[in-house]
C-alpha cells in the first residue's frame, strides 16, 4: 500500500493478480475497524515493478506527487482449501474479493465489495476489515503510522530528500 500525495492525499491499495497490480485509490486509507467501510475507487492496473516505488512522480505527469511505501507484504485467499489464486480470480470477477494480508502494518482478513453504481470503467468498491484477531475498533492506523515502512521518512522528508523519480508511460 502506498500513501500518495497527488491532487488529493489518498492511499493506493495494490494487489498482484495475473501479472499486474490490481489497484484501488482509497481516499481515507484503510481502517482496522470492521464497522468502517472505506471507499476504494478502482484505477488502471499498474506494472509489478511499481509496487516497491517510493519517491516522486513529476508534476504534470499522470499521478504527479509524492509516493510513500506505507505498507508491504503478501496476500492470499483466506480459505485454506482449493487453489488460492483461482479463488482470488473468482472473487475479483464477482466483485466479492476476499483476501488475507500479511503486511508490516496491515494483517488479517479483508474484503473488497464492488458497488453496482457508478462508472463501469472505474468501479467503486468498499474496503472492509473482517472481524478477526487483527481488527482494532476505534484505532486510527492512518493517523498513527505516518512514516514509510521502507525508509522511515514522512511524505515531507521524501519530498525534500534525495528520492527516486517515476516517469509513467501514460
Amino acid at each position: 500500500m502506498q500513501k500518495h500525495a497527488a491532487t488529493r492525499l489518498h492511499f493506493d491499495l495494490r494487489l498482484e493478480l495475473d501479472g499486474v497490480m490490481k489497484s484501488w485509490a482509497v481516499p481515507k486509507g484503510p481502517s482496522l475497524d470492521p464497522s468502517e467501510k472505506r471507499l476504494a475507487m478502482q484505477v488502471e492496473d499498474h506494472p509489478i515493478e511499481y509496487n516497491t516505488f517510493e519517491g516522486i512522480i513529476p508534476t504534470g505527469a499522470y499521478g504527479g506527487g509524492i509516493v510513500m511505501l506505507w505498507d508491504r507484504g503478501t496476500y492470499t485467499h483466506p480459505e485454506k482449501t482449493g487453489d488460492p489464486v483461482e479463488r482470488l480470480r473468482t472473487g475479483y470477477a464477482k466483485g466479492d474479493f476476499k483476501f488475507e494480508v500479511h503486511g508490516k502494518r496491515l494483517r488479517g482478513s479483508w474484503v473488497l465489495v464492488r458497488l453496482r453504481r457508478g462508472d463501469p470503467d472505474k468501479p467503486a468498491w468498499l474496503l472492509i476489515k473482517h472481524r478477526d484477531e487483527f481488527a482494532r475498533p476505534g484505532y486510527d492506523i492512518v493517523a498513527a503510522e505516518q512514516t514509510s515502512v521502507r525508509s522511515r521518512r514522512t511524505l515531507e522528508q521524501i519530498a525534500k530528500g534525495k528520492s527516486r523519480v517515476w516517469n509513467s508511460n501514460r
